[in-house]
């Protein structure tokens, strides 16, 4: 009888159910590898790291830079290449700004870092009218400070952590008010002509990243300078595309896909596309010169 109980046991008894702990981990998990697949997908696509480069990181204290350091630390373990990485955050001396946070924060990963001060913040309240944006000037200001200080370090790439949403609602912003059609690139050689700029994350969601900043618990640092501007253009873009992808699900994957699939010759920029060459007998031209990206 008991060899029959060992080989009829009976049925097997139900697996216990996941806790909240372990599907929690289990979601972080999934989060993650699909996180660093996407940036080591765009840094090959780009080739925006190559061996020996020097990475200044581009930290704001929000929760897409914080996404971005976390992710290239990670594949620096495993990246097949050498490259270093050293985290640079701009104190613009804005009112009440935590300056402790992000030191303690990079200490405690024991990341090399730098805090470049420079009183940007006196300046754009001096010179934009009260009640005007000032994300234009703010981002020109801390744009050439941090070009000029990865000359001083002597980095080769500066990594912004722009995402795939960032990219889209530029291309929105500069064809509703600025007629043209262009958007953020991945990777880009800057106005100085001697510093590259890369965005790894071109191809993460914000959403992802929202979700993954919630799960690391960083330790986010929010931007007072603008205030509550909430009719900013780049807000008003966001709105809408939100909207759209709530009513049509997958439309800004299908929108980004359209940026990373452009046909010159069927669009009407004559400096872009030959079509002067066009003539019965030899079909399509090639185009006439390549595209030169501008920062924005």
């Amino acid at each position: 009888m008991s060899d029959l109980v060992s080989i009829y046991p009976g049925k097997p008894k139900a697996e216990p159910q996941a806790t909240p702990e372990r599907k929690q981990k289990l979601e972080f998990n999934k989060l993650q590898k699909r996180l660093r697949r996407q940036v080591g997908t765009a840094i090959a696509d780009f080739d925006m790291i190559s061996e020996g480069d020097k990475v200044m990181v581009c930290l704001s204290g929000g929760k897409d830079s914080y996404g971005m350091l976390d992710v290239l630390l990670g594949l620096q373990k495993t990246a097949p290449i050498k490259f270093d990485l050293v985290a640079v955050n701009m104190d613009q001396k804005q009112p009440g700004f935590p300056e402790h946070v992000l030191p303690a924060y990079l200490e405690k990963l024991g990341v090399e870092y730098h805090v470049v001060e420079k009183d940007t913040y006196s300046i754009v309240k001096e010179l934009v009218p009260e009640g005007k944006t000032t994300c234009g000037l703010c981002s020109r200001l801390r744009r050439g400070t941090l070009y000029s200080f990865a000359d001083e370090i002597g980095a080769t790439k500066i990594a912004l952590g722009h995402h795939r949403d960032d990219i889209i609602e530029t291309l929105f912003l500069n064809m509703f008010y600025g007629g043209k059609l262009k958007a953020m690139p991945p990777k880009l050689l800057a106005d100085n002509g001697r510093n590259v700029l890369i965005r790894p994350m071109a191809y993460c969601k914000e959403k992802d990243l929202a979700a993954f900043a919630e799960m690391r618990e960083f330790p986010i640092i929010p931007c007072n300078l603008c205030g509550s501007q909430e009719n900013l253009q780049r807000q008003v873009i966001k709105e809408m595309l939100n909207t759209w992808e709530q009513s049509h699900p997958g439309r800004l994957e299908t929108i980004f896909s359209a940026i990373c699939n452009v046909a010159p010759s069927q669009l009407a920029d004559r400096n872009l596309f030959d079509f002067l060459a066009l003539t019965p007998n030899a079909g399509e031209s090639k185009p006439a010169n390549t595209i030169q990206a501008v920062e924005l």
